[in-house]
């Protein structure tokens, strides 16, 4: 085996993605033969010794790739904080291999985690230069009215001065005082939907995950999950946009 860089190495054994296994190595983290590795450096975990916080990395595992459909109430970690209690997805997925979720998904919203423990795609995936899209279904407490519709399109400027894109965002059925709306976005900034509803007087009742990129929920029920099939991960290597024909 040729020697890689570290986050490479990292991110194939279960770390996480590179720019994340890069964190653990700027924290000084990461050893190499005894020795503090630096940020850059290249190694061959064949004939390396390799550690973080002390322990042996395992050796490149089988990249698995698993949908499931998170529910309320269930942090998008692998770990909660010391003390917290509270379960995560990596409790609901009992697999043997280091697998880890892409990208958020917050405590109180529920629908589409994608987990694996390929490093790559989750950078790919999770990096604003690719764009991937991701939709939702909100079910809003009252119905929103054609301003409110067209300004959230537009973008929205939140409580801390940031401006959001635009996005696609389409009233779908009402539901008593409420309706349900569909918002297909690119960026994901820590609870977007719920502060740019906030900002527009309009109250969350759920929000709920249905695509990532080219994945579906599909029929998954909460806590439910499934391997996905090799032709969908491919698409999702792809880097492949949905025509706007396709999202029925």
């Amino acid at each position: 085996m040729t020697a890689e860089r570290l986050q490479k190495i990292l991110a194939q054994a279960g770390y996480g993605s590179r720019r994340a296994c890069e964190e653990f190595i700027t924290a000084g983290r990461v050893r190499v033969n005894g020795k503090v590795a630096q940020l850059g450096q290249k190694a061959d975990p064949a004939i390396d010794s390799i550690t973080v916080d002390g322990k042996p990395i395992a050796a490149a595992e089988a990249l698995v790739y698993i949908a499931l459909h998170k529910p309320r109430n269930v942090l998008s970690t692998v770990d909660a904080e010391p003390g917290d209690g509270r379960r995560t997805v990596r409790d609901l997925v009992d697999v043997p291999e280091h697998i880890h979720p892409v990208g958020r998904l917050d405590y109180e919203s529920e629908g589409l985690v994608l987990m694996t423990n390929d490093g790559d795609l989750t950078n790919r995936l999770t990096h604003p230069r690719y764009g991937h899209e991701k939709e939702y279904r909100v079910l809003l407490a009252k119905r929103p009215d054609q301003e409110q519709i067209e300004t959230w399109a537009r973008g929205v400027v939140l409580e801390d001065g940031y401006k959001t894109a635009p996005v696609d965002v389409r009233l779908e059925t009402t539901q008593g005082k409420g309706a349900w709306v569909r918002v297909i976005m690119q960026e994901g900034r820590k609870r977007q939907i719920r502060e740019t509803c906030k900002q527009l007087g309009l109250p969350v009742v759920r929000i709920v995950r249905t695509r990532i990129g080219t994945l579906r929920l599909g029929n998954l029920k909460p806590r439910q999950w499934r391997y996905l099939t090799k032709a969908e991960v491919d698409e999702l290597k792809a880097g492949k946009s949905l025509k706007k024909q396709n999202r029925r």
